[in-house]
């Protein structure tokens, strides 16, 4: 039942919605079971009230009476019937109201985590991770509040009121009125002091995901703080950012100790002045003893409750606050992955074109400028340049991780942009500049991605060919070692190789190499060059290395500069021209026949 509500509710449809219409649409599929839930709250208020009609009745009519002794037994069993009701429906109301709760909020939790992975690149280049989390968790878990207790909790107090004040009316009309003088005053003052804690609260919350952020980035990176020995630097920044976030928290803690004595000072007003005028109204024979007991038991399920109402109605902004930032992440589009205008059935031969090519992201210079260049199937395109040259960003247009703003880039004939994106993704095999496992088992991070049924063969087969078999083999458990979060027991060569025995394994037409070799030795270096010297074949293969060793090999080599392509050719002909290629090689040989005479003088 659950998986069917699961999957027939879409909650961008609440985009477009006021607040509260779109809080009662994301209990879509549990609207009856909510409904359900506030009758019962209905019931409980009811059998509450009338237990202070079954108490008038046993005041004026049992006491003192010739019968009072027969009697007493049927009333004490009717106090018990209507305190095992109240509590029966009271029971029936939070568990419904909580099953509604939840399950409207785990729904909703598994959408954002589904939502988030189909984000574009560019919402998550300009989003925090800790901003994420914050609204994935922490937003929503208030939105379950107010559920499960905030909006269930102001509907019992509506329906108290309601209740109690018709019965009331029954007593005497005059003493009904009376009640509710300055109820008005109450609800006022609470709407006041929503509005100030929904500001105040967003405000807390803008911080605390600041905050989680700052400590998601530090626990990351922790192993880089350590070498630099940067704890101090650390610390003042986290506390930096908690002393703002212990700001705002006491503004909102302030706002809420403010509130109580405020609605107070009128609640209590309003009871002595009901107290007054009933008692008033009983020493003078207008109405009975027990009429007055049973209005003050009434006068107090309408006065205080309303006061709680005030403080659900002030605690009910946090669910609003956090329904809007979890809605800024609803309202952003997905990639979409299957749209294109070109539905390939096959596998891509590899021909790729650039034309004139020009890049830039949202709102920022342009990374790339007329880009051109043509790679016939099964070519080796290598590149190369300085940090900050263009090289990553051009390799990442062909999985169609960002779309080129000017030119044109075919894809055996085909414009790229016709391509859906996740085919393109599934015949691009990548291998990142950073290495990323995840905290399971090698085996599960070898096969992550692959989409199809591997034997272990196939498995040690790519391990081998990525250098790294042998090294898995001195593990206590092999292929199920757990490398731990970001292959944190392994180290950065293993990763590397780890990460390309995984791309390998794809077995893709195109395969990137995003300085796939910078965090190895020259030894591993080495191996894993001639493994891929039997696999390239066949493959359209983009390499990016700042050594100009990796890629001396390759078919056409690109040389790039602030987003230019300043030379291009293969290594003898770029070599027999003067230029920064030529400069690089002479520059790069030098230091490595330095580092060897060091090594040698220190060995002898």
């Amino acid at each position: 039942m659950n998986e069917k509500r699961s999957s027939n509710f879409d909650p961008k449809q609440v985009v477009n919605q006021s607040q509260f219409k779109g809080l009662w649409t994301m209990l879509s599929g549990y609207h009856w079971l909510y409904v359900v839930a506030v009758a019962a709250v209905g019931f409980s208020a009811v059998a509450r009230t009338a237990f202070y009609y079954l108490l008038r009745y046993f005041t004026d009519d049992v006491l003192g009476s010739e019968t009072a002794v027969s009697r007493l037994p049927w009333v004490a069993l009717g106090f018990i019937a209507l305190a095992l009701f109240q509590g029966g429906f009271t029971f029936l109301s939070g568990k419904w109201s909580a099953e509604a709760a939840e399950g409207a909020t785990r729904r909703l939790r598994d959408y954002l985590y589904d939502h988030i992975q189909h984000l574009s690149f560019t919402y998550h280049d300009k989003t925090p991770t800790g901003e994420l989390i914050q609204r994935a968790t922490s937003d929503v878990d208030a939105l379950r509040r107010f559920y499960a207790d905030q909006a269930i909790g102001a509907g019992r107090i509506i329906l108290l009121f309601l209740v109690n004040f018709a019965a009331l009316l029954t007593l005497n009309v005059r003493l009904a009125l009376i009640s509710i003088i300055l109820i008005p005053l109450v609800l006022l003052t609470s709407v006041f002091f929503f509005r100030k804690v929904s500001q105040l609260y967003e405000e807390f919350q803008e911080q605390e995901a600041k905050l989680s952020t700052t400590l998601q980035e530090n626990l990351s990176g922790i192993r880089v703080v350590k070498a630099f020995a940067r704890q101090a630097y650390e610390m003042d920044k986290f506390e930096g950012d908690n002393f703002e976030r212990y700001t705002r928290g006491k503004r909102l803690l302030i706002m809420h100790a403010v509130y109580w004595p405020s609605t107070d000072i009128l609640v209590f007003a309003q009871l002595i002045l009901g107290y007054f005028v009933g008692a008033t109204m009983a020493i003078n024979g207008i109405i009975t003893v027990g009429t007055f007991i049973a209005y003050m038991g009434m006068l107090n399920m309408i006065a205080w409750p309303l006061r709680q109402l005030g403080r659900l109605i002030v605690d009910m902004s946090t669910g609003i606050v956090s329904f809007g930032r979890v809605l800024a992440i609803i309202r952003e589009d997905r990639e979409p992955l299957d749209v294109g205008q070109h539905q390939p059935t096959g596998p891509v031969h590899g021909e790729i074109v650039f034309d004139r090519v020009g890049f830039h992201y949202d709102g920022e210079t342009a990374v790339l400028h007329n880009i051109s260049f043509c790679c016939q199937p099964g070519q080796v395109i290598a590149l190369i340049g300085s940090t900050g040259a263009g090289k990553t960003t051009l390799v990442n247009l062909l999985p169609r991780f960002y779309d080129y703003n000017e030119g044109s880039v075919t894809l055996d004939g085909v414009e790229l942009r016709d391509y859906p994106r996740r085919y393109l993704r599934q015949q691009i095999g990548i291998v990142q500049q950073e290495p990323f496992l995840f905290s399971r088992t090698i085996r599960e991070n070898i096969l992550y991605g692959v989409g199809r049924n591997v034997s272990d063969e196939e498995i040690e087969a790519a391990a081998r060919a990525a250098a790294i078999h042998e090294v898995i083999l001195t593990f206590p458990d092999g292929y199920s070692t757990l490398v731990g979060e970001k292959g944190v027991t392994l180290s950065g060569g293993q990763k590397q190789r780890m990460t390309l025995a995984r791309t390998l394994l794809k077995d893709p037409r195109i395969l990137i190499l995003d300085d796939a070799t910078s965090s190895v030795d020259t030894e591993t270096e080495t191996a894993i060059r001639e493994a891929l010297e039997q696999l390239l074949p066949g493959r359209t293969t983009f390499i990016i290395a700042h050594r100009i060793q990796t890629v001396m090999n390759a078919d056409l080599i690109l040389v790039m500069d602030k987003g230019n392509i300043i030379q291009t050719g293969t290594h003898d002909e770029l070599m027999a021209a003067a230029g920064t290629y030529q400069r690089i090689f002479n520059l790069q040989s030098q230091i490595e026949n330095e580092l060897e005479e060091d090594l040698a003088t220190t060995a002898s």
